[in-house]
């Protein structure tokens, strides 16, 4: 079996989230020895997190030897403290809160690339007049948290148009789902910075939204798979182990004939988010996400591609994200068990 703890309250319309006890659905062809690990994510949503709860459900963690509990907490840089107090095993923040925990020599590690296509965009009401991201000088951008992956994702677009916070527009947390549904009806924001997610759970809500990201920067792959150097060194078999089982689920996800399986799997680690008449579409987005470009899907699941970190790692330089580049940026990540993960 393996649990599910929610430690806070962000997000997916502020769900009412306690702790429950999952039993996996699948029934695993091999039986091991059981570790307990912690896996800590930003959000409470089991489907942002579906080939974690596939592979639960399928029994793919249990036969790597592995039994899971997933905290979810405020935002990746929550995540980051957990994972550095001690407190969770694997996590999976942004890449740009990375990049920053990197630069206060936090030895964290970048592993699997969960988000290839970005998982958040810049988003406006249908009828706007804004058109483009410079359109967005000197209006309120809403977020989901002050720090979260979201936040640097848009300071990278408009760093680029020459536009710092707090002097051309000004960010504003207001939550996720529907409270940032309410922010967008009361004119408290003029746009959000929100995910695959956000979109759904909005247009289920009756609030129509236009997303106006650049083409280019949907390469800013979002939240992925992270470990600590220390952790990797003292359970050398958690990495491969880890994300072999989420290769597995995104597979297993892929296959439209699995659709209504993984929605069951995904109702048992959020049994509240499965209620929602947004699951369906959300799962799509979701599949659709995570799914690699043309450009690299024969590098396979978890791929990251080298060139992105660099622009992640420029923009977050440009707008002031990180007040100086990193000396070795590709200490920060590493591809080495993609080949495994894929085999």
């Amino acid at each position: 079996m393996t649990k599910r703890r929610h430690i806070t309250r962000r997000g997916f319309g502020q769900l009412a989230l306690g702790s429950a006890t999952v039993a996996a659905l699948g029934t695993p062809a091999i039986v091991r020895a059981q570790t307990a690990i912690t896996f800590a994510v930003p959000n409470p949503s089991a489907l942002t997190w579906l080939p974690y709860w596939v592979a639960v459900g399928e029994g793919y963690f249990e036969e790597e030897g592995f039994t899971p509990t997933l905290e979810a907490i405020d935002g990746s840089s929550a995540v980051l403290q957990a994972m550095t107090a001690g407190q969770a095993h694997v996590g999976a923040p942004g890449p740009g809160p990375t990049l920053g925990a990197r630069s206060r020599g936090v030895d964290v590690k970048f592993l699997y690339n969960l988000y290839p296509k970005s998982v958040f965009g810049l988003l406006v009401k249908e009828d706007s007049t804004f058109q483009t991201p410079e359109d967005l000088k000197g209006t309120v951008i809403g977020v989901g948290t002050a720090d979260g992956a979201e936040v640097s994702f848009t300071s990278a677009i408009m760093a680029d148009l020459g536009m710092t916070p707090g002097e051309d527009f000004t960010y504003l947390p207001v939550g996720d789902g529907g409270t940032a549904a309410v922010a967008f009806l009361r004119d408290e924001v003029n746009s959000y910075a929100g995910a695959v997610s956000d979109a759904a759970i909005l247009a289920a809500r009756g609030l129509n939204l236009r997303e106006i990201t650049p083409e280019e920067y949907l390469g800013f792959f979002g939240n992925g798979i992270a470990m600590l150097e220390s952790q990797m060194a003292e359970m050398p078999e958690l990495a491969p182990a880890f994300g072999r089982a989420l290769v597995r689920g995104t597979v297993f996800a892929s296959d439209p004939a699995n659709k209504e399986t993984c929605l069951a799997h995904c109702a048992a680690g959020n049994p509240q988010e499965a209620e929602q008449e947004y699951a369906s579409s959300l799962f799509d987005g979701v599949v659709d996400r995570m799914t690699p470009t043309d450009a690299f899907i024969d590098k396979g699941y978890g791929y990251q591609p080298p060139e992105h970190w660099q622009a992640i790692h420029d923009s977050a330089v440009a707008s002031g994200a990180l007040s100086e580049p990193l000396e070795d940026l590709s200490a920060v990540y590493t591809n080495e068990f993609v080949p495994v993960w894929n085999s």
